[in-house]
């Protein structure tokens, strides 16, 4: 994976200190997409309620967690190289258990206890209400497996604890699991069918973290855009609804806009979205509200409209340019950041040209890239022969990086001489001096510290930039302080 201007946290431990008393003590720890930082909140906040401590040093640790990801052949290795760690501790901590959770525990189910011998549960997403049973059965002496998905867990009714954060910034999940039958996804498999969160419960949750002092919320779902509330179930059976129901359900437009107005103190940005079901009435609902920051992650994967078919992307590389083209007439300054993946199977020179073409059109403002990964059980892994050779698959992927650099440089560049709204998230990593945080189109701006602190909206007046950061000088305090 290549990834430009920007943090994807590919693993880190988290600390909450139990309400109840404990002898236990618990490491937990997390990999992949935001999605797996949330849910490891959650199971966080499970463990707290059954009296574990945590702690930091994985040798002091009575479980270890570790939340995975399973997107990516390297994902997976990173996973293993962790579980021989693991392994390498519980020789001397001979009473140690480990728990793998999330979507390569769903992947692999209970093979992964047969692969893995130092594994002792196994936990896929939509089971961590059951975690409490299982660490009963591990203390008994007995296997514990569930990866049982669900039609309707959203754990809208647990408070997750906020872990490792700066406690300015916050995820909240809207959604889980996608009904988007992508050709190179295992998500659909590892997180089931797509379901959303009664509105009520994620306003509370917004209401909560703007007590305890939060300013910004990210709101999380493998597709945000198919968000879809009528009184509960699958996305699919809103057809089956009554008409009282229809009448009353939620959409992610107007999400957007309920979140907006109870708090427009707070900034709202969300993620993931899919270029098949992003509407007008979202963009036009951003454009309305100031705190619903203007930028959009869009995934379009490959500029190739063949490409697209083969991946079972419901949109061409055109109507995918007509959104673009929207966003651009609709919110002038949003920024877009992408994914893509190069040398999916079948993918000629044409088409990695297409790709670098439609990269030189939106001028995206940072992306991830990736070489293509055979997924087991995926329909690309079932149908399609990986046939792109390594070393091609390499060299597309540095061109596309080389061409993302342009465009990134390019964008912080059109800053300079700006005053931008930043919201200080911590300090800089190059100086003690300068704190660092971002604007509301997820560009990082550092600027000097003077009198301001942490969690402080401020004007910042950009003077200059690299292709990942705007340096400026602050002139005070914005409006949303």
């Amino acid at each position: 994976m290549e990834k430009i201007i920007d943090e994807n946290k590919q693993g880190q431990a988290f600390v909450i200190e139990s309400k109840s008393k404990s002898t236990r003590k618990l490491f937990l720890e997390s990999y992949g997409c935001q999605m797996n930082f949330s849910d490891s909140e959650i199971v966080a906040s499970i463990l707290a309620k059954e009296g574990f401590s945590t702690t930091q040093n994985l040798e002091d640790a009575d479980l270890v967690l570790v939340n995975t990801c399973s997107i990516r052949d390297k994902a997976e290795q990173t996973i293993r190289k962790r579980l021989e760690k693991y392994n390498a501790v519980k020789r001397i901590n001979t009473g140690m258990k480990v728990g793998v959770l999330g979507c390569m525990a769903e992947r692999l189910k209970k093979k992964f206890l047969e692969e893995e011998k130092i594994v002792d549960l196994v936990v896929g997403p939509d089971a961590y209400k059951d975690l409490p049973n299982l660490i009963k059965e591990v203390d008994a002496g007995r296997e514990a497996v569930n990866v049982i998905l669900s039609k309707d867990e959203t754990y809208g009714d647990i408070a997750p604890v906020r872990l490792g954060g700066n406690g300015v910034s916050a995820f909240v999940s809207i959604t889980r699991g996608c009904d988007n039958m992508c050709t190179f996804c295992v998500v659909p498999f590892t997180r089931g069918r797509e379901r959303s969160r009664a509105p009520e419960s994620i306003l509370n949750e917004i209401k909560d973290l703007s007590e305890k002092g939060y300013k910004e919320v990210t709101l999380l779902g493998q597709n945000v855009d198919s968000y879809l509330w009528y009184g509960g179930g699958l996305k699919k059976n809103f057809k089956e609804a009554s008409e009282i129901q229809k009448a009353t359900a939620t959409n992610f437009s107007e999400l957007l806009a309920m979140v907006a107005q109870a708090e427009p103190k707070m900034r709202f940005r969300f993620s993931t979205s899919n270029p098949q079901d992003m509407t007008l009435e979202v963009l036009h609902t951003m454009s309305e509200y100031s705190n619903i920051c203007n930028y959009i992650h869009l995934p379009v994967q490959s500029g190739s409209t063949r490409i697209l078919t083969e991946m079972n992307r419901q949109h061409t590389r055109e109507e995918y340019k007509s959104l673009i083209d929207n966003v651009r007439s609709i919110i002038p300054d949003c920024a877009i950041s992408q994914d893509m993946i190069t040398g999916f199977p079948t993918e000629t020179e044409a088409d990695h040209k297409d790709t670098l073409s439609l990269m030189e059109y939106v001028k995206y403002d940072f992306g991830f890239m990736f070489m293509y990964s055979e997924r087991p059980g995926t329909m690309a892994a079932r149908k399609l022969e990986d046939d792109v050779p390594l070393d091609i698959k390499k060299r597309r992927l540095t061109e596309i990086v080389s061409a993302q650099r342009k465009h990134s440089a390019y964008r912080t560049k059109q800053y300079i001489g700006e005053t931008v709204e930043v919201l200080i998230e911590k300090q800089s990593k190059k100086s003690d001096a300068h704190w660092s945080g971002r604007t509301p189109q997820n560009t990082v701006a550092v600027f000097p510290k003077e009198g301001y602190k942490v969690g402080d909206f401020v004007n910042v007046k950009i003077a200059s930039s690299t292709s990942a950061t705007l340096i400026g000088e602050a002139l005070g305090y914005s409006v949303n302080n």
